[in-house]
């Protein structure tokens, strides 16, 4: 399958000659021409890999970066900047960008930078992450603790399994029967309404705090974990 990368920058001479050279070597590729098309295109769905220009009208490459890592996306993000200067690329790697380039450069660097940030990808799924992360709630699976914007959130085993489940698969329709087989099993002989009860209680915990509901009913389908209401 080719790897998708999406680029997110204003200058259309530097898009027009990405979009050449990254199609060329395989890739499959993906424009925007401002922060907040970029944006709407990583919440859509997400890329393998984000090219992303510092310097763009609506919403800059450093708040694009921002929002995109307090969402909880772990997408290889590699900034480009007009600015030779120190204090921009620590800027940039204080927001979550993962690698930098300055302009103008060599579309070889370009490619290798892009080559080495794949790697880096694949080798991190080959690693189980025990960490999760999504929309201000972190889920560790090696202390079993769950926080929601710093607040531990007290669970039980199930609900742990359940939230657990969500995020893993955030912005994921999942059925009631996917939810069942996962967390019961389909031998399951119980109350028929057990994960309506245990999706109220885990609402009712995740939203204590006053925190905005996350985990939302699709009605005729089943339930998603996402942050709009």
């Amino acid at each position: 399958m080719r790897s998708t990368i999406l680029i997110v920058d204003d200058d259309e001479k530097i898009v027009s000659m990405l979009r050449r050279g990254l199609a060329f070597e395989g890739y499959d590729v993906q424009t925007a021409s401002n922060g907040a098309e970029g944006l709407s295109k990583l919440m859509d769905k997400e890329p393998d890999i984000v090219v992303l220009d510092v310097m763009m009208p609506q919403i800059d490459g450093f708040e694009v970066c921002r929002r995109l890592r307090e969402a909880g996306s772990k997408v290889p993000v590699l900034m480009l900047t007009a600015k030779d200067e120190v204090q921009s690329r620590v800027i940039g790697l204080d927001t979550g960008a993962d690698d930098y380039l300055v302009k103008p450069f060599a579309l070889e660097e370009l490619l290798a930078r892009v080559r080495a940030l794949l790697r880096r990808k694949a080798d991190i799924a080959d690693t189980p992450d025990n960490r999760l992360m999504y929309e201000g709630i972190i889920l560790d699976n090696d202390s079993r603790e769950v926080l929601r914007d710093g607040q531990r959130l007290e669970l039980t085993a199930k609900e742990f399994e359940l939230l657990n489940l969500f995020m893993q698969n955030p912005k994921r329709v999942l059925s009631r029967d996917l939810i069942m087989d996962k967390i019961w099993g389909y031998d399951y002989s119980g109350e028929s309404n057990v994960l309506e009860v245990y999706i109220a209680m885990l609402r009712q915990k995740t939203e204590e705090y006053g925190g905005k509901r996350l985990i939302q009913t699709i009605r005729g389908a089943g339930y998603i974990l996402r942050g709009d209401s």
